[in-house]
């Protein structure tokens, strides 16, 4: 997969020492279905009520999953949305951050995001605990509000900003000005 970006979250980060290592995927779901005539501005994305940020739905890769599974997975528990197709690979982010593990020297996260449709409808997300105490719920935000409430939060001297934010930014930047221009 095409590499996007490297993110290093903190200054002076030991890359080469002892790094916890994880692997993530992200789907990337626009409002319309991709290839329909009038395009939809908004994404699928998780609002944490708590921070007032948005990421993308998805999480890490368990041992035994596929990527595609691993995707399927992670949609279906966050949007309660189930996905019909992976239209497309977008590209993969590395991030460096400091780990919370103190065992380690450095934390890396790959992260692998895909063009995704999903069926129509969505059930009740089954969020992890983490999650419910940060208030998420899936909504469809327009890009341009995702972008702004998320810069605004990287901007704040809030003090624990959430770990995705920077990265998802980032994203959100890349996403508008190849698919939602």
């Amino acid at each position: 997969m095409k590499l996007l970006t490297i993110l290093e979250c903190q200054e002076n980060l030991n890359k080469s020492g002892k790094a916890y290592y994880r692997r993530a995927v992200r789907g990337i779901i626009i409002g319309a279905q991709i290839g329909e005539a009038a395009m939809d501005r908004r994404l699928l994305m998780i609002y944490s009520a708590k921070n007032g940020d948005y990421k993308f739905p998805g999480g890490g890769v368990m041992a035994h999953e596929s990527f595609q599974q691993a995707l399927e997975r992670e949609i279906l528990e966050e949007c309660g949305a189930r996905l019909a197709r992976i239209v497309e690979e977008f590209g993969k982010v590395i991030e460096y951050d400091l780990p919370m593990d103190e065992s380690y020297e450095v934390f890396k996260m790959d992260s692998y995001y895909y063009l995704c449709e999903i069926e129509d409808g969505l059930d009740t997300p089954r969020f992890d605990a983490y999650e419910q105490e940060l208030g998420c719920s899936p909504v469809w935000v327009d890009v341009d509000t995702a972008i702004r409430a998320n810069t605004a939060i990287l901007e704040s001297n809030m003090l624990e900003q959430p770990r995705w934010t920077k990265r998802d930014t980032w994203v959100l930047q890349l996403v508008k000005r190849r698919l939602l221009t």
